[in-house]
């Protein structure tokens, strides 16, 4: 895979620095400034207690430099990178204080994204060969879009829209208060800038054939049958991407993937995909 550009820091800061708000609370790390002197210091390991694709391994630990400048990162693995149970990703080291102050949130973010990475990466593996393209939607955990968007990335996939401002899709919602497919076609065509796609919504075949009467950029299937979408892709027929989008799981993936779709869609990649389980252990 091409391994995705790092995430330029404005992007993230924030939000690990309110990870660290959220953590710290009113009075900062009671057990850690109890037990461990100041001028304590340590070295510890973030390790990858299972397999899977990485993603967001400095922007989790920044989380530790953020609380002090003294502490030394050293990545051994980098976003995009495969790592295999018990694999040492980086190691952390400096003033004790800050290492386990910010062990948790380093370990969230990090086993969030690298589990949105490796959910993305086996669902393009098992579609592999087809030249569907695997996304998400905007079906993200609020305020991480952007960098669980980043993670679907890292695992080999392709986003969808950021947000509601990057691209026009007509949904049965727009349709049912515009009139019409055509009407609500027209009206975004006429007040959408010309580098704008647009891409529509449709539950049947019937509506496919009304939609296909129009100039449009993508056509989203929602919950067709894999014979349903062998019609589609027919009647489609190249004049617009076709996008399967609906209930698809790793299960499902390769046959519809089959029927000539060019993208699959799936909200469960960010939604629902498990953690990957990471873990920083003290070495001395």
């Amino acid at each position: 895979m091409t391994r995705p550009i790092r995430l330029a820091r404005p992007l993230w800061e924030s939000i690990i620095k309110r990870d660290l708000e959220i953590d710290l609370g009113r009075a900062g790390d009671l057990t850690t400034d109890a037990t461990i002197p100041a001028d304590a210091c340590t070295t510890a390991s973030v390790i990858a207690r299972a397999g899977g694709r990485i993603a967001g391994i400095q922007i989790a630990c920044a989380a530790f430099t953020m609380l002090d400048r003294q502490v030394d990162v050293t990545l051994h693995y980098d976003d995009g990178d495969d790592a295999e149970t018990g694999t040492v990703l980086a190691t952390v080291s400096g003033p004790a204080r800050p290492v386990l102050t910010a062990e948790r949130t380093a370990l969230n973010m990090l086993g969030h994204l690298s589990g949105i990475a490796t959910a993305t990466c086996d669902v393009v593996r098992l579609v592999e060969g087809t030249g569907v393209r695997i996304a998400e939607t905007r079906k993200t955990t609020p305020g991480l879009r952007v960098l669980e968007k980043y993670a679907v990335r890292c695992g080999g996939g392709s986003n969808h829209r950021y947000g509601l401002d990057d691209a026009a899709m007509i949904k049965d919602n727009h349709i049912a208060v515009a009139g019409s497919i055509g009407s609500a076609i027209e009206a975004v065509r006429r007040n959408v800038g010309h580098l704008v796609s647009i891409e529509i919504e449709v539950d049947n075949l019937d509506q496919l054939e009304e939609v296909m009467q129009h100039q449009i950029d993508v056509v989203l299937l929602d919950n067709m049958t894999t014979d349903e979408l062998l019609v589609a892709v027919a009647m489609i027929d190249g004049r617009a991407i076709a996008e399967a989008s609906g209930g698809i799981t790793p299960d499902t993936a390769r046959a519809i993937a089959e029927t000539g779709v060019d993208v699959l869609s799936m909200g469960w990649l960010t939604h629902s995909a498990p953690n990957l389980d990471v873990a920083l252990d003290v070495v001395f």
